[in-house]
């Protein structure tokens, strides 16, 4: 390996060594979003979102940088085959994915980096050094999270149908042992949020101390 090579490597590992990142997953309606906002609240500027990469068309009044790095597809596979991507996938023809930069960016910030990935996302994460903590967010049954879903009256009954669906399968794939630290069954938001700040509380405490060195 050249000395520059050794170099990016070192200053890499030196990257990774922030604070750990935060993977949480879980189908659409189980309530991600509502404890992250309570996360955010209690604890603010001590987590932070990375910027996912994307070949699709910016819409009306998003940023560059801010919402999505914006590239094209061989800028993006480049940087893929090069193994800049932690994960990645394909939805509707355009290619979305998290890049290592995009998370050192957040440690660099000495922030927790939370990132909010689909199953198939997990199981990418759990092949490279990132090491973060897994959760997983989970309705109480699917009849559950179908009520929500509808009272949001945000879904046209074909995508209700659609995330149903694909809710079936997450759920069905995060059986699996050990691909998760923790699994949060959010039938009671109060005592959902409490398991998710017990997980994270060593690193939270970790990340406070810091910042007063």
């Amino acid at each position: 390996m050249s000395w520059r090579r050794l170099r990016g490597a070192i200053a890499r590992a030196a990257a990774m060594q922030g604070p750990r990142p935060v993977v949480l997953s879980g189908p659409s309606g189980a309530g991600k979003s509502t404890l992250l906002k309570k996360l955010l609240k209690d604890y603010e500027n001590i987590f932070g979102f990375s910027v996912s990469h994307t070949t699709r068309q910016p819409r009306p009044g998003e940023v560059n940088g801010k919402d999505y790095h914006f590239v094209t597809r061989e800028e993006m596979q480049k940087e893929i085959d090069a193994g800049e991507f932690i994960e990645h996938a394909e939805f509707s023809g355009n290619m979305y994915g998290t890049s290592k930069g995009a998370v050192q960016a957040v440690q660099a910030q000495n922030q927790i980096c939370v990132l909010d990935i689909d199953i198939q996302g997990v199981k990418n994460i759990k092949r490279t050094d990132l090491n973060p903590i897994y959760i997983s967010v989970q309705p109480p049954s699917i009849d559950i999270l179908e009520k929500r879903l509808r009272d949001r009256k945000t879904e046209t009954e074909e995508s209700l149908l659609k995330r149903l669906t694909a809710a079936r399968v997450d759920l069905e794939l995060s059986k699996e042992p050990g691909l998760f630290d923790l699994v949060i069954i959010n039938d009671d938001l109060e005592k959902a949020y409490s398991e998710l700040k017990e997980i994270l509380l060593e690193e939270i405490e970790k990340t406070q101390e810091s910042r007063k060195s």
